[in-house]
């Protein structure tokens, strides 16, 4: 997503790097700052703005938006929300690992995990197929309903999650470590 023109609470600047700020948000484009983020427009003419551009997986030499993948997710009617992290793989260089919450009183009719790689297929195709797909009651969320995925990738990769103090919901955290 770009914008040709500036508005009025728009930042001029990066603390202490005025020319890292140039070269990050205006130089790609002629005169035309880039969001980083990815967005796409509807038939109806409305734009849809689908995440970051740098949350981005390398599976296999592909690049794969995790926004991308979220959204295939969430495109089934049995899905409240998710969350896409890589996790490291040796020979792939990254392997999809796909936390989603279900809807309140929806079932499923065979295993939840093969009707959503099922889905992803269809939507994306089979390079951006989750490998590991794990359900849960609730995404760590800050208090302004942020999904922190820096915390869900920290414990995929086995890492220290870190600082938790802005979670609505810690206990979330807990759930995903159950799921090692």
């Amino acid at each position: 997503m770009v914008i040709k023109s500036t508005w009025p609470a728009m930042f001029r600047t990066l603390y202490n790097d005025p020319d890292r700020y140039i070269e990050a948000y205006w130089s790609s484009f002629k005169n035309t700052y880039l969001s980083g983020d990815v967005a796409r427009k509807d038939d109806d003419g409305y734009f849809w703005i689908q995440g970051r551009e740098d949350d981005v997986l390398n599976v296999a030499g592909h690049r794969i938006s995790t926004a991308e993948v979220e959204s295939a997710l969430v495109s089934h009617p049995g899905v409240a929300e998710a969350a896409v992290v890589g996790k490291p793989d040796e020979i792939k260089g990254e392997e999809i690992s796909a936390f989603v919450v279900i809807k309140e009183n929806y079932h499923f009719e065979t295993s939840f995990e093969t009707v959503l790689k099922h889905h992803v297929r269809t939507e994306i195709g089979p390079i951006a197929t989750p490998k590991y797909i794990k359900l849960v009651e609730d995404l760590p969320k800050t208090r302004s309903g942020k999904i922190m995925r820096r915390v869900i990738k920290a414990r995929v990769k086995g890492e220290t999650v870190g600082d938790t103090s802005t979670l609505a919901n810690p206990e979330a955290v807990q759930e995903i470590e159950k799921l090692d």
